[in-house]
């Protein structure tokens, strides 16, 4: 493999995808040798238009790859040649009438749907989504009556799904998301009686979810987010007791959440956020046993919270934000061990703090901001738990901020703005050294003086005090807080200079102003000799330096100068002749490239030590030059550039720039500062960034052993790949991601080839810009469109479309297998039809074969000692690819479990 091979492929429906080859026929009842000759004509068409590589020379069709005949006759049942990069016309296909399997997902196919796919009377599977097909949906495909499985997904199709489809009686999954389809959904979807799944998210459809849907059905998943649809939710989904997915936000769906809703036990995923719903949430919600999240903010649902949902023992999210739901939060929640993220702000909820809810020890974020709580904060506020992100601003807390706020040892972002909390801000705030995201207690009374210990907290980025009483002078030891990047200390009663440190200074004067005995910059007042020396304990005693001494050393200076400017004279007129020639050709070469060059319309780098060496037009030009090409990623293409300093950068070419980065300048430029200063050691961390035009170029320090990808697979570096270099690797890349889970990021595309090795192979996860970038966890339409590689996506993405925490801990789980088995990730031939590196790991006991028979005999046989670790790395890689995303377990103890076996 060369040393560029990317990560593969996204593949949107991957378990869809999985399943149905699993189930499709290899031969096609009464195919006999009919068709054969016919087949053969039309297969050598399918080469010359489609021209896959790999496929021929032979003249045997039936012995192509991804190409499936029935007995010796040659006609063809099954075509699978997805992410093979496939260009021009597949209607060819359509002469196949044996076919039964037709899967082209995942290339570059233009052009419209053919019609003639409706006469394929034997075809049961039809796979083309992720293309560019336009057009219309044909309404001939209806006649292809025995499909079971269509998917015309994150195309460009456009106008109604039309009516004949509805000839498709046996329909078991209907896939058409991502498009630009109109019109509403039709009524007879209701009236097929084995749909299990439907997939409409992200298009323009209108109207109402057809009434009925569900009651003649096995209907397990509907997904229906971003479209316009109106009306209600029908009843009708959860009578039959069989939905597991629902998710419907970004519409406008009005009306309540019908009491039918417990009827569903095996419900986990409920998202209906972002509506006009209103009314009660029902009671019945908590005999949905399953429930893993519920999300139903930003509706107009009213009354309180219900109490019965902590029946719902595997609730992990709960987010109700910015209803109109009022009352307290219910006691009994705190019984729910598994939550993990209780989020209810915006609303009218009240009562004091919700004590309760501390004994829930999984809990990473309380969010009951701009509420009306009120009363003391517990004294032991984080009591032992998780707790990562406490946000309590605007409410009506008053107080003080209890000591026991130092225990808070792993809290992250801490809001506590625009409440009536008073007294002296704790010293023991100092200890809560995981704080990194924002310090905001804006808006209260605090009064007395900064706490010194302030300066310990030196991961910090964002840090508001403004609107209090607090007085004294800012402690010089808050130069320790060295990632502060916004800071506002603005309308207190601060006095003295404000110290020397560089964030201070780049502030705008704002954030210190309404203090009025405080100067220095950046304010306009000048603190005078005295102020200063009082602030830094120096003196102006140089006043009483001796005349005579600084004319003498002046005088000095002079002749030194005069001197040396004689003897540069001297030796520019010597060589001034020689060099005109030789200037002007490269001022003449200087001025082509300029003016060949793009407009850098904003630039910057992080790393004061670098800000010297690296020259942005350079990092430009490099990306013009394929052979400076070496990597090409699901999202970028990275390039090495060398600046005219010597200095080695990697230059990451975004490959599509979202519509925030190019509109939200200043939003993603601080974004990435912040990533810069909130940082871990296993992370790859920008040094700053290019932008032109409509192209953004992040840069980020080269990092000369490749990725993980080449050290497995590329033949020259797999002798580099010891055990103990790969388990090291593997515990770096667990300890990474599971950084960026506590600091509220899901990666997109956990993959070996996002996994960088330096030059001592210490193992940094990439890609983590585009994490921050795309924030997933908003759910937007934008979002779903990202998946991740080929051969890494969990499962459940199939049907939820949405990257989420266990999706990630799956992928993981597939680098570990990746890394103990030395094979590559996707669908191959040699695991079987259809069947990816987890399934066949997973198969294993079932083919009676041991542990050791599936490891790569060139690590596990070397020791013993190399095979018992590797053997307790394959728990974990088991674990951590479970099929059910409650069974995997979260990163944090991922990295455990990886360090005993290290360990061991």
């Amino acid at each position: 493999m060369p040393s560029s091979t990317p990560c593969y492929r996204r593949s949107f429906l991957f378990l869809a995808l999985l399943s149905a080859c699993s189930s499709a026929p290899g031969t096609v009842d009464g195919a006999g040798t009919a068709g054969g000759g016919g087949d053969a004509a039309a297969m050598q068409a399918l080469r010359r238009d489609l021209a896959p590589p790999g496929w021929g020379p032979g003249a045997d069709h039936c012995a192509w790859r991804g190409v499936t005949c029935a007995g010796g006759g040659g006609a063809v049942t099954a075509i699978d040649l997805p992410r093979r990069g496939l260009r021009g016309d597949f209607a060819a296909a359509a002469e196949l009438r044996e076919l039964a399997r037709l899967d082209l997902s995942a290339n570059s196919l233009s052009g419209g749907v053919p019609q003639a796919l409706g006469a394929l009377t034997r075809l049961e599977f039809l796979d083309l989504s992720m293309n560019a097909l336009a057009g219309a949906v044909p309404p001939a495909l209806g006649g292809a009556s025995r499909l079971r499985f269509l998917n015309l997904s994150n195309n460009a199709l456009s106008g109604a799904i039309p009516d004949e489809l509805r000839g498709l009686k046996g329909l078991q999954e209907l896939q058409i998301s991502g498009n630009n389809l109109t019109g509403a959904l039709p009524g007879w979807l209701a009236g097929l009686p084995g749909l299990r799944v439907l997939s409409a998210y992200e298009n323009a459809l209108s109207g109402p979810i057809p009434p009925g849907l569900g009651l003649s059905s096995e209907l397990q998943v509907l997904n229906l987010h971003s479209n316009s649809l109106e009306g209600s939710i029908p009843s009708s989904l959860f009578e039959r007791g069989n939905l597991q997915v629902l998710i419907l936000t970004l519409n406008r769906l009005n009306g309540t959440i019908p009491d039918t809703i417990g009827r569903c036990r095996g419900l986990s995923n409920v998202r209906i956020g972002d509506n006009l719903l209103s009314g009660a949430i029902p009671a019945s919600v908590g005999d949905a046993a399953s429930l893993t999240y519920f999300e139903a903010s930003t509706n107009d649902l009213s009354g309180g919270i219900p109490a019965q949902l902590a029946q719902c023992a595997n609730l992990t999210l709960l987010n109700l934000a910015y209803n109109r739901l009022a009352g307290e939060v219910p006691d009994v929640l705190g019984e729910l061990r598994s939550l993990q993220e209780l989020i209810v702000s915006g609303n009218g909820l009240g009562g004091e703090f919700p004590r309760s809810i501390l004994r829930c020890r999984n809990l990473s974020k309380l969010d009951l901001s701009y509420n009306a709580f009120r009363g003391d904060l517990p004294e032991n506020i984080c009591n032992g738990s998780r707790l990562q992100f406490l946000v309590l601003d605007h409410n009506e807390f008053s107080g003080g901020i209890p000591a026991g706020i130092g225990g808070c040892t792993r809290l992250l972002e801490l809001q506590l703005g625009s409440n009536n909390l008073s007294g002296e801000i704790p010293a023991e705030i100092g200890k809560v050294k995981s704080l990194q995201i924002a310090l905001n207690l804006s808006s209260n009374h605090f009064t007395g003086p900064l706490p010194r210990e302030l300066g310990r907290l030196d991961k910090l980025v964002v840090l508001d005090l403004s609107r209090n009483e607090i007085s004294g002078q800012i402690p010089g030891d808050m130069r320790g807080m060295l990632s502060l990047i916004e800071v506002n200390l603005s309308n207190n009663r601060l006095a003295g200079a404000i110290p020397v440190f560089g964030p201070f200074q780049k502030s705008a004067a704002s954030s210190f102003s309404g203090n009025a005995e405080l100067c220095g910059d950046p304010l306009t007042v000048d603190c005078g000799s005295s102020i200063y020396g009082s602030s830094y304990g120096t003196e102006t005693d140089h006043r009483g330096i001796s005349y005579r001494v600084a004319l003498a050393v002046v005088g000095s200076c002079v002749l030194i100068f005069s001197l040396v400017s004689l003897l540069v004279a001297l030796f520019m007129w010597r060589e001034r002749q020689e060099k005109e020639e030789e200037e002007a050709k490269k001022k003449a070469a200087e001025v082509a490239v300029a003016a060949a060059a793009p407009q850098v319309v904003a630039s910057a780098v992080f790393v004061e030590s670098l800000q010297q060496a690296i020259d942005f037009q350079s990092c430009v030009k490099a990306t013009f030059k394929d052979e400076n090409e070496v990597g090409d990623g699901t999202f970028s293409t990275t390039y090495r550039a060398v600046m005219p300093s010597g200095t080695v950068v990697s230059v990451k070419k975004l490959k599509s720039v979202d519509r925030a980065v190019v509109q939200q300048r200043t939003k993603v430029v601080r974004e990435l500062e912040r990533l810069a200063h909130i940082g871990h050691e296993n992370l790859v961390r920008p040094i700053g960034y290019v932008l032109y035009d409509d192209v953004a170029l992040l840069l980020h320090q080269h990092l000369a052993n490749g990725t993980l990808l080449q050290l497995l697979h590329d033949n020259g570096e797999r002798r580099k790949a010891d055990w103990p270099r790969l388990l090291s690797i593997a515990v770096d890349v667990a300890q990474g991601l599971a950084f960026l889970h506590q600091v509220a990021t899901v990666h997109l595309d956990v993959c070996s080839g996002n996994v960088f090795l330096d030059s001592r192979y210490n193992a940094l996860l990439g890609e983590v810009e585009i994490s921050r970038l795309l924030d997933p966890t908003k759910g937007t339409a934008s979002i779903s469109a990202v998946a991740g590689s080929f051969g890494y996506i969990p499962p459940e993405y199939a049907y939820t479309m949405r990257v989420t925490v266990p999706g990630n801990v799956y992928s993981f789980g597939v680098v570990l297998l990746e890394i103990l088995t030395s094979k590559l990730p996707a669908v191959d031939e040699a695991f079987g039809e259809g069947v990816d590196l987890v399934k066949w790991v997973h198969a294993a006991p079932a083919r009676g074969e041991t542990p050791e028979q599936i490891m790569d005999p060139r690590l596990s046989a070397v020791s013993f000692a190399w095979r018992r670790q590797m053997l307790a790395v394959l728990r974990v890689a088991m674990l951590c690819t479970e099929r059910a995303p409650a069974k995997r377990p979260r990163m944090k103890k991922v990295v455990e479990m990886l360090q005993e076996a290290r360990d061991s």
